[in-house]
């Protein structure tokens, strides 16, 4: 009998780690999704002003156009990004750009609704997702995931390499970290989630922008020197007057 009881108990216990969910890399990002708006950014037209140019973001399923339109001098400038490319427009009408600086201002579009959408687009074909483990911050716990980009539909800077700190009970990502390069090696900046708020079911914030004081720091150990205090504020990342439709 005492075996039997016994037998009962195991079997039940297999059956409960059988029957949970084991999480990954993609079902953490899938939920970070799901609570910034999910859905709602598939079917969306989202307009924010960073700096001093105002952007807008349109998207219906798989088609997207990103613009950002700023004055210079007298002129208005326009840059349109989308399924179909790039153009620039000044004044209304649509000039010619030289290739190089057609890929250089695409980026930069690009590089500036990525951020303001995340963690939207972390599902995207290019994107390769690595679960690093769980780790602390200021006294909360979070999974830290590792993002890096196929070549292919990676864009011009696929071998970027990204971080992501998704808080384990709310499954909001409130920091992040790249890897990116420039003339004199590899930069880092790490982000720091601030000014939370829900528009039209959509999750934004802004971000104390932090670059290392020892440039010798690796960007996994990022969420270490900052917990640690070895960062310095660079910038503040802000997005102001959002309207979501």
């Amino acid at each position: 009998m005492q075996n039997l009881k016994y037998l009962i108990v195991v079997c039940i216990l297999f059956i409960a780690c059988k029957t949970e969910k084991v999480e990954t890399a993609n079902s953490i990002i899938d939920k970070a999704i799901e609570v910034a708006g999910g859905e709602k950014f598939v079917d969306a037209e989202i307009v924010f002003d960073f700096r001093d140019k105002q952007y807008t973001a349109i998207r219906k399923n798989e088609i997207y156009q990103y613009e950002r339109e700023f004055k210079d001098a007298t002129q208005v400038i326009r840059d349109v990004l989308n399924n179909e490319g790039f153009k620039r427009f000044i004044n209304n009408e649509e000039v010619v750009v030289a290739d190089t600086m057609s890929v250089k201002y695409a980026a930069s579009v690009n590089s500036v609704h990525y951020f303001a959408l995340l963690p939207y687009g972390l599902n995207d074909a290019a994107v390769i997702k690595e679960d690093l483990g769980s780790v602390s911050i200021k006294g909360k716990n979070y999974h830290k995931i590792k993002v890096t980009f196929q070549q292919e539909g990676g864009g011009e800077d696929f071998e970027d390499v990204f971080l992501y700190w998704v808080n384990t009970e709310t499954y909001t990502v409130d920091y992040l970290a790249y890897s990116y390069q420039e003339a004199s090696g590899v930069g880092i900046r790490f982000r720091e989630a601030y000014n939370v708020r829900t528009i039209n079911g959509l999750r934004f914030v802004d971000y104390n922008n932090l670059k290392p004081k020892d440039e010798s720091l690796n960007l996994l150990d990022t969420d270490k020197a900052f917990e640690a205090g070895n960062l310095k504020l660079l910038s503040k990342i802000e997005l102001k007057n959002i309207t979501v439709k």
